[in-house]
């Protein structure tokens, strides 16, 4: 995934090309089993980036990468993580959400749209992962689709 942030980096300012990057190779450092505390992988991962004093701003991209908000209100942790980590809603988020719902977990490139049934037939129907994706997908396909027309307005990359 960060290898693929690296490369649509020209969709979002220059300034803000190196925190995409650093934010997709830390996105899901909470999976770590020594970093749990709630179970919820992006908050986990925000709270070690704090505590290990990592750039604010990573740690809150981490925090609410690929609207982690929504997946945190399916775990009744939306407003933990609201109060902990300001929300950013711009060309890094999108970029950011578009490097990992087109990267498989194998490192694959995905459409989208492919990327969010391969997530749904890995938790199967009634999990609350495929309950939250269900909830995101308008937004992580619109975000994808914003960082499609960033690219094509400035110079395409491979993706």
């Amino acid at each position: 995934m960060a290898a693929k942030a690296d490369r649509i980096s020209a969709a979002v300012p220059a300034e803000d090309r190196a925190v995409l990057v650093a934010s997709a190779w830390l996105h899901d450092v909470g999976y770590s089993p020594d970093l749990v505390d709630t179970g919820f992988h992006s908050l986990d991962g925000g709270r070690w980036l704090r505590r290990e004093r990592f750039n604010e701003r990573i740690a809150a991209l981490v925090a609410h990468h690929s609207c982690a908000w929504l997946e945190a209100e399916e775990r009744g942790l939306g407003e933990v993580l609201a109060a902990e980590f300001p929300r950013e809603e711009t060309a890094v988020t999108d970029g950011l959400c578009f490097s990992d719902m087109t990267t498989g977990p194998d490192g694959q490139d995905f459409e989208v749209l492919e990327r969010l049934a391969e997530i749904r037939s890995r938790y199967g129907p009634e999990h609350l992962v495929t309950r939250f994706i269900g909830r995101a997908e308008p937004e992580m396909v619109a975000a994808v689709r914003r960082t499609q027309e960033r690219l094509a307005g400035g110079v395409r990359q491979p993706m």
